[in-house]
């Protein structure tokens, strides 16, 4: 299958290399995207260029591929499933939920001179890094990409209640598949909520786990490849 690789606030598409390394090596044709504004000097890239390449990629695929989202691109793959339901396999959310329509896509930090620069390793200390040694911080603060505000204070806008009918994969890092089933129960994410197939994937790892246990996220993306 294809799989579609969508990283979170100030990654590129180098952050999937080893989890897309195993993917092929059982089977898949893992596609890690590096959208506008992340790494090709526009800072002037939008919430909806960013769409757009994402759908250019689904488009691009022979057959239907599932696309995953990390962190806050969790939205991003949600709103591919919206725009395309009837060409996705499934969608994959990892350590993440998506936002509904009317939400801003990710104004979380401070901006400036028009981008949200990597804020640093204090706003995400306890589970979120606990796996994280200080040169695999080094290393992803280094290569990390200023968000462009168009892109940060985007509004989401979903239109296709079909995206319902997607199969989705929830994989858990610093949360527990329990919580996760509270949180949608509890109203706390109301898009997954109206969501007709939501399973759950348990990982044990923080919030970047392409990082801290690729071979171990590629197959848990694989086996849910798998169900769809």
């Amino acid at each position: 299958m294809d799989i579609l690789l969508v990283g979170g606030l100030w990654l590129d598409g180098s952050v999937w290399g080893r989890v897309a390394r195993v993917l092929e090596s059982l089977g898949h044709r893992p596609v890690p995207l590096t959208l506008p504004g992340q790494g090709d000097g526009s800072a002037s890239a939008t919430l909806e260029d960013q769409v757009a390449a994402v759908l250019a990629a689904v488009d691009a695929t022979p057959g239907r591929p599932m696309v995953v989202g990390h962190s806050a691109a969790c939205t991003l793959a949600w709103l591919a499933a919206d725009r395309r339901p009837e060409r996705l396999a499934a969608v994959a959310f990892v350590g993440g939920f998506p936002f509904s329509d009317g939400h801003t896509y990710a104004d979380f930090f401070e901006v400036r001179d028009g981008v949200m620069p990597f804020p640093g390793w204090a706003p995400f200390e306890g589970p979120e890094t606990a796996d994280l040694g200080d040169e695999a911080r080094r290393r992803l603060a280094a290569a990390a990409v200023p968000v462009p505000a168009g892109v940060a204070r985007g509004v989401v806008r979903l239109t296709d209640e079909r995206r319902f009918d997607v199969p989705v994969v929830v994989v858990c890092p610093e949360f527990t598949p329990a919580q996760a089933r509270t949180w949608i129960d509890g109203g706390d994410v109301p898009e997954l909520a109206r969501a007709g197939r939501v399973h759950f994937a348990d990982i044990d790892a923080g919030h970047w786990p392409m990082v801290s246990r690729p071979a171990e996220l590629a197959r848990v993306l694989a086996a849910a490849a798998g169900t769809v």
